[in-house]
This record gives C-alpha cells, structure tokens and sequence, in this order.
C-alpha cells in the first residue's frame, strides 16, 4: 500500500548538489536539524502513536478521521526521520569562527556589498538547508555566494542575478569570534 513516493527522501546530496559534492553546514544548522529529529522521535511521533492507537479501538477505521489523519502524519513524521537521519551522516560541519583566513570570503562568513545603486546588502553564507532569506542567509550554492567565494574586501563583482548582470563591490568580510 505504501507509495512509491514514501521513501523518497531524496537523493543522496542535498537539492542543487551533485551526489558526491560535500554537504556543509554551520554548527548551529547542524544543532537546529539534532534538535528536529529529536523533536520529532521523541516527542511528536510517541503523541501520535498514542492518538492512531486510540483511534484504532474505536473500531471502524474507514471513517475514523483520528486514525486517518494520525496515520498520514505518522507517515509525514517517519520520512522526515529517515530525511534527517540520512542528511545528519553526510554532514561535513565548517565553524565559520575557525576560519583563520579572515580576509577572504568562505563558507560562514558575513558579506556586505554595494551594489550599482550604491545600496548596501548584507548576507551570511550558509549551508543548504540553513538558507533563510529574511534573515539574509544564502546558500553556499547560490549564485550570489559563488560569485562572492574567496572575494576580498574592494574586489568588483560581476553577478548574475534575476535582474540580469549586475557589478557588485565587497564592502566588509565578517566572521564570528571564537569562544
């Protein structure tokens, strides 16, 4: 009865990787996917084990909507489990902080450039899944980043963005303290 999309917990490398690219992430992404598959084993999916159990002594299972919805997010639990699971043995955790070539943009490190309307961004250069728009958190994978990757301070830019071909210069280079 299980679909064919049950298992699919994707490839072997995240969204936009080729199998076999090393899969980094901050030590802060890496806790924040520890702490959902915890989360999740230990405390979402025991809840609704307990609610699919109760529902299935009502008897009839047919029309029972505790037990369908309880079933079908037990299956959404589970694929996630195996997703994280999968995804936490390939990781390759970088601390940004350890970066000792600070004068460079790496993996971690927080960008800000101008841009041709003299506006300025800030970005911090993160792992796949840690991308966070909002937060000015881009993929180490994006265009943006590639372009940035081992720039240096007052290094022009050219870089593809929706908007079509824009120059960019590298105002500032951050990265977090040790300790």
């Amino acid at each position: 009865m299980a679909a064919a999309d049950d298992d699919d917990d994707g490839d072997d490398a995240p969204p936009g990787l080729p199998a076999g690219t090393p899969f980094y992430m901050t030590p802060a992404g890496h806790a924040a996917l520890q702490e959902e598959l915890t989360r999740l084993w230990s405390q979402d999916r025991p809840k609704v084990v307990e609610i699919v159990s109760w529902a299935a002594s009502l008897g009839d299972r047919s029309e029972n909507a505790d037990y369908q919805y309880g079933k079908r997010r037990l299956r959404e639990i589970d694929r996630r489990v195996r997703f994280l699971r999968k995804r936490l043995e390939r990781v390759q955790v970088v601390d940004p902080a350890a970066q000792p070539r600070r004068d460079q943009v790496f993996f971690g490190a927080t960008v800000t450039y101008a841009r041709e309307d003299d506006s300025e961004v800030t970005i911090t250069i993160v792992g796949v899944d840690e991308t966070d728009l909002d937060r000015g958190h881009i993929s180490w994978v994006s265009p943006m980043a590639r372009a940035l990757l081992k720039a240096r301070v007052g290094d022009l830019l050219r870089v593809r963005t929706p908007g079509g071909l824009e120059e960019i210069e590298v105002v500032s280079i951050r990265y977090p303290v040790a300790g």
